[in-house]
């Protein structure tokens, strides 16, 4: 690899990127790494990081309100989103410095600027700089996807969403999937008056059906107002700021916000892959075999950029396959099956495996278990708010293809389940561990 002046350069210091050019560099490679905005990517800086604090924010508007059941007495309680804000901007600051020193300590040489790939194993930075590497990974991830019509550049995304300056007292939300639902909580929490509007007539396509219907009653019972199978026809901004919304078959109305949350497209612009012929899909998505190659022999990619799943564990196991591919003489591919992935709306919806309707399209003779109930602290708090767990099982087998729940701390229960249904246990073997007591988690191990 003399003949080159590293032997991997990666474009991209995201979750994927950064591990994978770390463990690249624990096995001898001379890596580089170009970022043009901030290390860590999406998830550190602004994704699911940053998203979780101002969850975790919100939560406190419930908690203080259920507080006086519980005894306490809470005097002259008030919200400052500045200030949260300020604090969690401030821990972005904190782990983007951590993800740099990351791999400064393992002596990955880092470009704080655009890279694009301008030939055969040839990187350009945008300072003008050209270098070669032996092998070329793009871990570029994915940006919000932005609606076209009349007005829609006065909207914002879950990118700016981040660094307002106050909580708008009126928000119109577009889209109906995990992002949508997760700030259209965290503003409700905080007290904005949230509109989800939605084209579809569905939320979260994907998850159980039982669960979506269960966020839906609780959200609306939280006075989070939803409109489906609805568009946009235009946004016009007034000379007040306001935004005044056009929906179709709806009156016009003003608010003070509108987001776009309506999914997220691979960050392919800019960067060259025409000039070598890497090949992507419709949605840009780049094409990839199960080992992260492209049709481009020395050209890798994970990832978001590839959109076969876009979660952040994801990235980070494809990109240490790929080091440990490449650069560490051991073979080994990622199994996309079988994937835990959670929703921190408000309450949390958590899953793994097949729903319900795909293990009887797959399955047809299927066992489903559940348990309806309302978690203790709801019961003292007088919150009326149930929690609805399910159990899918292979009738002829016993075995557990999916587990679906919608509670608090859902995604916590949640990890330990998804162990669980990938090792392939049975019902009988929940059934069989004896229950902690009082919890909310029990009812895994007594659904009838």
């Amino acid at each position: 690899m003399a003949d080159y002046d590293f032997d991997l350069f990666t474009i991209g210091a995201g979750s994927g990127g950064v591990r994978a050019s770390r463990i690249a560099a624990g096995h001898g490679a001379k890596v580089a790494v170009a970022e043009e905005y901030r290390v860590g990517g999406t998830c550190v800086i602004r994704g699911c990081v940053p998203k979780k604090m101002l969850v975790y924010g919100a939560h406190f508007a419930e908690d203080l309100e259920d507080a006086t059941r519980f005894g306490w007495t809470v005097e002259g309680k008030s919200f400052d989103w500045v200030k949260l804000r300020d604090v969690v901007q401030g821990d972005v600051d904190r782990l983007e410095g951590l993800y740099g020193e990351t791999l400064s300590n393992h002596d990955v040489t880092v470009f704080n600027e655009r890279a694009e790939i301008t030939g055969d194993h040839e990187i350009t930075l945008a300072s003008g700089k050209v270098v070669t590497a032996k092998y070329i990974l793009v871990a570029t991830g994915a940006r919000p996807h932005r609606l076209d019509f009349p007005g829609a550049e006065h909207a914002i995304t879950s990118n700016e969403a981040f660094h307002l300056d106050e909580v708008p007292k009126k928000i119109v939300i577009a889209g109906g999937g995990y992002i949508a639902n997760e700030f259209a909580g965290i503003f409700n929490e905080f007290g904005s008056k949230v509109c989800l509007v939605n084209r579809g007539d569905q939320l979260l396509r994907g998850y159980d059906e039982a669960l979506r219907d269960r966020l839906l009653q609780i959200s609306l019972m939280k006075g989070i107002e939803f409109k489906f199978n609805t568009t946009f026809e235009s946004i016009e901004k007034q000379d007040d700021g306001k935004l005044l919304v056009k929906l179709t078959g709806e009156d016009p109305q003003l608010v003070d916000q509108v987001m776009f949350a309506t999914g997220r497209v691979p960050n392919i612009d800019g960067l060259g892959l025409e000039t070598v012929g890497v090949e992507t899909g419709e949605n840009g998505a780049i094409q990839v075999d199960a080992y992260s190659k492209t049709n481009v022999d020395y050209i890798y990619a994970v990832g978001d950029v590839t959109d076969r799943v876009q979660l952040t564990p994801v990235a980070i196991r494809e990109g240490h396959a790929f080091a440990d591919t490449v650069f560490g003489d051991n073979p080994r591919t990622v199994d996309h099956s079988c994937i835990p992935s959670a929703v921190f709306s408000h309450p949390p919806i958590a899953a793994v495996g097949m729903t319900e309707g795909e293990a009887r399209n797959k399955l047809g003779n299927i066992k489903v278990y559940q348990s309806d109930f309302r978690p203790m602290k709801n019961v003292l708090a007088g919150r009326n708010e149930r929690s609805l767990f399910k159990m899918i099982c292979d009738a002829a087998t016993d075995r557990i293809v999916g587990i679906h729940m919608i509670a608090p701390e859902a995604a916590e229960m949640m990890q330990a389940a998804a162990i669980a249904v990938k090792a392939g246990l049975t019902k009988a073997d929940f059934d069989a561990t004896t229950a902690i007591h009082p919890t909310m988690a029990e009812e895994l191990v007594l659904m009838k």
